[in-house]
């Protein structure tokens, strides 16, 4: 298996993890600012540990990269709140359109802070994954809809804004994984434990089960799921990334009928059979330009 197609593979797998995320909060029954806050919290420890190993091995991060995961970490505060609440004013539909519209932010802001300029195949892709997500989606139904949909529509718009902002400083702080990871992880905790009074508050004793369901999404989408992701960004362009990431709506369809029992209607089946051929199709690496052959000069 090429580079290439291994740190795509690495960038899937990470996204199909986190992709658990929704249905995770949803067994859990806590509120968005507790899901948000002992989803980052639980994960702390675990990224510490691997930090650790990764401080042995390849020394302190340079304070580039520090400073890059810590800003990191208040985006991806806000990325929480903002994506739990507009789940709740506008349905898990919009909000999952609205949040992703994170792609095209990425891209275009690759392309003018690192020089990425996006490929022939992920400029046909990206639109193509888009019209699956917005299918997946359920905009289309009324039931996508919650009960305020204009708050909905700017929490999402947030969500977009501070998820793309996160990928891109963690991609532009370091070719580190578990370092830059935890650092964020521990300042978007305290972020999320401050701010949750502004979000409708945090229980911070919640009962179980909810803890179980709490670890569980701390220990896989945030732990494994962003360590996997995390690891892709330095390796990849950062637009490859973001589409990838579009992989999650998918899965979370998925997930949500075998273990909540829902049913996706056919619009939606539709759409993640685009998102699929859209990412195939977005990955593929550019096919190079021939070399022009060299004239040969007629003999004499």
């Amino acid at each position: 298996m090429s580079g290439h197609r291994r740190i795509v593979l690495i960038a899937i797998v990470g996204a199909l993890i986190i992709s658990t995320s929704a249905p995770l909060v949803r067994l859990s029954g806590v509120s968005p600012a507790t899901s948000a806050l002992f989803r980052c919290a639980y994960a702390v420890p675990p990224m510490l540990i691997l930090a650790w190993l990764e401080r042995r091995r390849l020394g302190p991060l340079p304070r580039r990269a520090l400073l890059a995961a810590w800003a990191a970490g208040v985006v991806f505060a806000l990325d929480l709140l903002f994506w739990h609440h507009a789940i709740d004013y506008v349905g898990a539909g919009l909000a999952t359109v609205l949040g992703n519209l994170q792609v095209f932010i990425v891209a275009f802001a690759a392309w003018g802070l690192f020089g990425e300029r996006p490929s022939r195949q992920l400029v046909i892709g990206t639109p193509v994954v888009f019209a699956g997500v917005v299918l997946i989606s359920g905009v289309f139904d009324s039931a996508a809809y919650g009960s305020d949909p204009m708050m909905g529509v700017l929490a999402g718009i947030a969500t977009s804004l501070s998820y793309a902002a996160f990928l891109l400083l963690m991609k532009g702080g370091s070719d580190r994984a578990a370092g830059p990871l935890a650092h964020a992880t521990v300042v978007a905790t305290l972020c999320i434990a401050l701010l949750s009074p502004l979000f409708g508050g945090a229980d911070f004793v919640p009962e179980w089960p909810a803890h179980g369901w709490l670890v569980l999404l701390a220990l896989g989408p945030q732990l494994l799921g962003w360590s996997l992701i995390t690891y892709s960004l330095p390796r990849q362009p950062a637009a490859l990334t973001a589409l990838l990431l579009l992989i999650q709506p998918l899965s979370t369809v998925v997930i949500s009928t075998a273990a909540l029992g829902e049913r996706p209607s056919p619009l939606q089946l539709a759409g993640c059979a685009v998102v699929v051929l859209g990412v195939l199709y977005g990955s593929r690496r550019p096919t190079p330009a021939p070399e022009p052959e060299p004239q040969r000069i007629a003999a004499h």
